[in-house]
């Protein structure tokens, strides 16, 4: 966007520089933190991210290879280029690549080439492994866990070798826990030479949908409409009560559709929401937790979430499309989101904030006129509204991105662009390739052992059979989890360990092919939230510590104030539980309307008990019942409902009848005393 007098925006309210941000993202976001390299092998990397993203692009339009080939490749080129994209220390150079990171590269090459190469007497060899197979096999394993430690984080890739341990000393584990054990070629042939470990579903999908809907969102960018989301957002929010927060709930909404990383999103839409909102009034911690909250909220936006939304397809299975994902997740992204609006409300009325002026605003008739840079994403809605496979709806949302660029001079794509936007989906795609094979040895070792079914009754019996208590040990499971692993391979440990808990409680006695989709659904969910909001929950709260690094706030603050404005999202997963209805599935539209209307009315209460202002400021004793109304009213009984309804009509009357008898809000009390 250029600095012109309809987007004072820009000038005005100071936006960080491109060089702060990525110093942020280098900070909090591992990913991003990759060597910058010249000469040679800066073309050499070049080039070589974009022959992976051709072979991806090659396979989703003309099939996919046998799939030990196809994944084996794929882990290939991830891992080659992670260990010459990624020092092996934070604080290490990022101008030349260590001599044994050239080594590693080579061997990764190596184990990415060996299915390709090998792969009729591999099939054959029903898995009697050779010796060049053991020790191929065992390089893959060590491969795996070094570069998830570079591009994901320690966490994972301790949580990973923890599981190779348990497969290998089962025998001394705890009575409810231990099993046979298994040797070291066994895990071996298990990681690599079967489709349970290493080569199994995760990375199935990393392969697949996921990399294709990365490049999507890469040519998303290219044609500017990240930027756009932004204008777009200040054009229908910006006027209002606390314009430029409500911006940041809207814009991070929308960038949602192309960004999987909450890190990222905050980056990007908060180095322009955030300075708006402390130039607006609010303080830093505030302005910080509302970027970070509504930007961890993108994952849980469809149609595009988080890469963990395409493992559910797979992991739940029974038929079920992305679509069904997607469309289950529309009605709780919706309330997550609503309820992040009204608090950033009632926050704005309690300090008396206002929205932008007429000279803030931009030129919306401008604005408007771009309204065409979001038909990619309506298409690709209405393409899997019709049946149109995902992999090909991303495809033909690629082509329409390109045909859209050049509805202006100044998004027009030129060929560099078009080659520019397959290196950076590829390279977004690395971070996730790495996250997707350690989470693949997990659930090998879930698999293999039996730990999952173990796991889940012995929760079930620690919570005494309670599904509520057994909710709460789930949410406290992954909320840890998610503070030191990413989303994709917290889902991954979670839904395969945590989520039969959750299903054996609601469906007892149920064959798991018979369990209702509902239920299955309700469980995923629960885990795939909460492994979510892990990323604004303190104390290692990375979104929100993004936030703070560009708010200049106090970073645990930020996260605390984080958490308490995406309470919705605390809340939404046992709503998902207790009223499937929010998920549209065997449900009828009048039982939808009624949950969503007393849901939202039920987030009105609550937010304005949490804020302390309504219609005025409330007392702590006022405060209470406000919660305690909402949360009445979202719990899934009518007679909760009725009696909620009561409470809030109660409380409603009650605020707008001593309206001003304690001063109003703050620019009333300054109005009056003026």
């Amino acid at each position: 966007m250029t600095k012109e007098k309809n987007n004072p925006q820009v000038d005005e309210f100071e936006q960080i520089s491109a060089e702060e941000q990525q110093a942020i993202l280098e900070k909090y976001d591992i990913e991003s933190n990759t060597r910058v390299l010249s000469g040679v092998m800066k073309h050499v990397i070049f080039f070589g991210l974009l022959a992976f993203s051709l072979f991806q692009l090659y396979t989703a339009i003309f099939g996919q290879f046998p799939a030990q080939i196809q994944r084996t490749i794929h882990l290939g080129f991830g891992l080659t280029f992670i260990f010459l994209l990624f020092p092996a220390r934070k604080g290490g150079r990022k101008d030349k690549i260590a001599i044994y990171d050239y080594v590693l590269a080579l061997l990764a090459v190596g184990v990415g080439a060996y299915w390709t190469l090998n792969y009729t007497e591999l099939v054959r060899s029903f898995g009697s492994l050779s010796s060049m197979d053991f020790y191929v096999g065992l390089i893959a394993i060590f491969l795996v866990l070094e570069a998830a430690r570079r591009a994901v984080g320690l966490p994972i890739t301790i949580i990973a070798g923890v599981f190779l341990l348990y497969a290998y000393f089962g025998p001394y584990f705890p009575d409810f826990m231990a099993h046979r054990g298994q040797d070291l070629e066994s895990i071996v042939n298990l990681m690599f030479y079967t489709t349970d470990g290493i080569l199994g579903t995760p990375i199935s999908v990393s392969a697949t949908f996921i990399f294709v809907f990365l490049l999507f969102g890469a040519f998303l960018v290219k044609t500017g409409v990240g930027q756009y989301f932004n204008d777009l957002a200040v054009a229908l929010a910006g006027k209002l009560v606390g314009g430029p927060a409500k911006v940041a709930v809207f814009s991070s909404a929308l960038q949602g559709t192309i960004s999987g990383s909450s890190v990222a999103n905050v980056v990007t839409s908060g180095s322009y929401t955030i300075p708006m909102m402390k130039k607006l009034g609010y303080r830093k911690e505030f302005a910080g937790a509302v970027e970070a909250a509504a930007s961890t909220g993108g994952q849980l936006m469809p149609p595009i979430m988080g890469a963990a939304a395409f493992l559910m397809v797979e992991f739940i299975g029974r038929g079920i499309t992305y679509w069904d994902i997607a469309k289950a997740a529309a009605i709780p992204a919706l309330l997550y989101f609503t309820g992040i609006w009204i608090m950033t409300h009632f926050e704005a009325k309690r300090v008396g904030l206002e929205g932008l002026t007429d000279e803030q605003m931009p030129n919306r008739r401008e604005v408007f006129k771009k309204i065409y840079l979001l038909l990619p994403i309506v298409s690709i809605v209405v393409l899997m509204l019709i049946g149109v496979p995902v992999m090909h709806a991303a495809l033909y949302g690629i082509l329409i991105s390109i045909f859209v660029s050049f509805f202006d001079k100044e998004t027009r794509m030129k060929p560099k662009d078009f080659v520019n936007a397959l290196v950076d989906g590829a390279r977004t795609a690395l971070g996730v390739v790495a996250a997707t094979a350690a989470a693949g040895i997990i659930v090998g070792v879930v698999v293999k052992t039996g730990l999952g079914l173990s796991l889940a009754n012995s929760l079930v019996a620690l919570a005494g059979g309670s599904i509520l208590l057994t909710l709460f040990f789930v949410m406290i499971a992954s909320l840890i989890l998610g503070m030191g692993a990413p989303t994709t391979a917290n889902y991954v440990i979670t839904s395969t360990i945590a989520a039969p808990a959750i299903i054996a409680l609601m469906a007892p006695d149920v064959p798991s092919a018979a369990v209702p989709l509902t239920i299955l659904l309700a469980a995923h969910f629960f885990v795939f939230y909460f492994g979510i909001i892990a990323d604004i929950t303190p104390p290692v709260a990375l979104a929100a510590f993004a936030a703070s690094g560009i708010s200049g706030g106090d970073p645990i603050k930020t996260g605390f104030n984080s958490a308490k404005l995406a309470i919705a999202a605390f809340i939404i997963p046992y709503m998902i539980v207790f009223s499937p209805e929010l998920l549209m599935i065997d449900t009828t539209w009048y039982s939808t309307l009624w949950v969503v209307i007393t849901a939202i009315t039920g987030m009105l209460a609550i937010g304005a008990g949490i804020i302390g202002f309504w219609y005025r400021k409330m007392y702590w004793f006022e405060r209470i019942p406000a919660i305690a109304t909402g949360l009445l009213l979202i719990m899934p009984e009518r007679i909760t409902d009725f009696v909620g309804i009561g409470m809030f009509l109660v409380l409603v009357t009650i605020q707008i009848t001593t309206k001003n008898k304690n001063g109003g809000t703050k620019a009333e009390r300054q109005e009056a005393t003026a």
